[in-house]
Parts: structure tokens; C-alpha cells; sequence
């Protein structure tokens, strides 16, 4: 467990917690660069591995939903037990902190002490978006660094890729976020990737009856089952767009319509007809999609944000301030 201090914990207690004061352009009189800075320090992340991208919005994500967006994930425990340490998050790449680390540095070196990892973060998380080929948005900022990171507070927090559409619909809702925001967010998998393990009941124990989910495309099937063989090396991942796996894009809605849905929890968007209308809107149209998108992730931005007193401005990312 990690707390900075009893007396922060009970401030973070009784603080009202919520959407914050946050505005576009906080930082106009304390740090008017920090979006270049930001952008210049993950284009050059970009530029050596792609992987930045689908790890610093999963990050964000993750984030987000377990105490808000408060940059809790990035905090390092000596003892293993901070947020980032839960099994759910054990799978968030590397080069997902990395990224933000790297640009925090960044900012640091013009403005010290002024910008929050929180905030970083977030910018970050719409610059992999636009650089992938997605719809520019302004971001809303003024968010504090979160005192507390707890492993043991994830679990339970986090969409699973079994859940169907009510679960989706209870978590999601839980911070504000409706049908049309959980599906149009659910869009990030065009440019995600995952471990075998996350799907393989899908494919090769689905039911008494059938070992493939018969929602399933065969010959997506059939790409899965070489991809991802029995036994197959933990490490290996495969990318949840098998079209355009490097374009943020409508791609993932059409491959839904298709039956190339990666988890169930994608493609039940595409097989209950409560939620069908949206994908094949999505599918047809891009800009539709792209606008959602934009418009769920700014929402995704105020989930439990701290300012104020609850919380703080991070000199490190990965450790609280002494």
C-alpha cells in the first residue's frame, strides 16, 4: 500500500471529488509550450517504436478508471504493491510510461514544477491518437497528481474482455460515460494489441457444444489459431485490428461487422442489437466515429479528477513528492 502520508489520505478522503475545474489552456501564463513539448517528446517516442501509441492511451485509460485521472498508475512501489502492480495492469507496455516520463522530463527542464504527470498524460494520450492518423481535439487541463496508488483498489475497476454489453454499460456509466462513449472509446482497439490468453476461450474452448465462438469469422478463426497456438508463448501478442493495426481509424467497427471482433466484449458491440445501430454507424461513417471519439475522451479527462488541495504536482512521475 502506498499512501503519501495519513494526513494526505484523509484529505483525499473528504475532498470533493469530481470534473474539477478544468479548462483548455491552463498552463497559458505558467507554461504555454508544454503541448509542443509534449508532442515533440512523444513523436520522438513514435518514431522509435509504435507500440507508444496503443500503451500510452491504454495507460490513460487504465488510469482514468481506477481513482481518476490522476496519474495514481505511473507511481513505482519498492514493495510492489501500487497500482501499477495489480495483475490487471501488469500488462501495460513499458514504453506506455516511458513515453510519459520522457516528456515529463521535457517539461520539467522549461517549467519546473508547474505541470502535472496527470496532465501529461492526458495531453499524451490525444497526441498518439492524432499521430496514428486520429481527429485532433483540444484537451481540457488543471488536473493534480493523485496521493494515493493501491494495487489493491484495481480490481473490479477495469472493463474484462468477457464482459458482454450490460457490464460494459455498469462500468462505463460508473464515471459518467454512456453507451455511445463506451462504444465509440472501445474504438482504441484499431490501433491496440493482446496477449493470447485474453481470447483464447474464443477459440479453442468457447462452450460444451462448440470450442469456437460461433461469432466468430472462420477465416479470422483461422488467422487466431495460427497466430495463437495452444501453449504458445506468453509474451506473444497479436494486433485487435487485423486490417489497419497502425491507423487509428473506423476500421475496427467494419471488422466487427465482419465477425473479426478480438474479444468478446468487442464483438458483443456488433451482435446485441441494442448496441448494433451504433457500430454500423461508426462503420459507415468516420467522421461520426471520429467525433465521438473526441467527445468521450474529453468526457474520459474528468473522471475524478483532482485540484487543489487534493493533490499535488508530481517533480518525478513515479514518486510521490518527499
Amino acid at each position: 500500500m502506498i499512501w503519501k502520508g495519513f494526513c494526505s489520505f484523509i484529505v483525499l478522503i473528504l475532498a470533493t471529488r469530481g470534473e474539477g475545474q478544468l479548462v483548455e489552456n491552463f498552463y497559458g501564463s505558467t507554461c504555454p509550450n508544454v503541448e509542443a513539448i509534449v508532442r515533440q517528446a512523444v513523436a520522438t517516442k513514435l518514431s522509435q517504436t509504435f507500440v507508444t501509441v496503443p500503451a500510452t492511451l491504454r495507460l490513460f485509460f487504465h488510469d482514468c478508471f481506477v481513482e481518476g485521472c490522476d496519474a495514481s498508475v505511473l507511481i513505482a512501489s519498492p514493495n510492489n504493491d501500487a497500482e501499477k502492480d495489480a495483475p490487471d495492469n501488469l500488462s501495460l507496455a513499458g514504453d506506455g510510461f516511458d513515453t510519459v516520463i520522457k516528456a515529463k522530463q521535457a517539461v520539467e527542464a522549461q517549467c519546473p514544477g508547474v505541470v502535472s504527470c496527470a496532465d501529461i498524460l492526458t495531453i499524451a494520450a490525444r497526441d498518439v491518437v492524432v499521430l496514428a492518423g486520429g481527429f485532433p481535439f483540444v484537451v481540457e487541463l488543471g488536473r493534480r497528481d493523485g496521493l494515493v496508488s493501491q494495487a489493491s483498489r484495481v480490481a473490479g475497476n477495469l472493463p474484462e474482455p468477457n464482459f458482454d454489453l450490460n457490464s460494459l454499460n455498469a462500468m462505463f456509466a460508473k464515471h459518467n460515460l454512456s453507451q455511445l462513449d463506451m462504444i465509440a472509446l472501445s474504438g482504441a482497439h484499431t490501433i491496440g494489441f493482446s496477449h493470447c490468453n485474453r481470447f483464447a476461450n474464443r477459440i479453442y474452448s468457447f462452450s460444451s457444444s462448440s470450442p469456437v465462438d460461433p461469432t466468430l469469422d472462420s477465416n479470422y478463426t483461422q488467422q487466431l489459431l495460427l497466430s495463437c497456438p495452444q501453449n504458445v508463448d506468453p509474451s506473444i501478442a497479436i494486433n485487435m485490428d487485423p486490417v489497419t493495426p497502425q491507423t487509428f481509424d473506423n476500421t475496427y467497427f467494419q471488422n466487427l461487422v465482419r465477425g473479426k471482433g478480438l474479444f468478446t466484449s468487442d464483438q458483443v458491440l456488433f451482435t446485441d442489437p441494442d448496441s448494433q445501430p451504433t457500430v454500423n454507424d461508426f462503420a459507415r461513417n468516420p467522421s461520426v466515429f471520429n467525433g465521438a471519439f473526441v467527445t468521450a475522451m474529453r468526457k474520459l479527462g474528468r473522471v475524478d479528477v483532482k485540484t487543489g488541495n487534493q493533490g499535488e504536482i508530481r517533480l518525478d512521475c513515479t514518486r510521490f513528492n518527499s
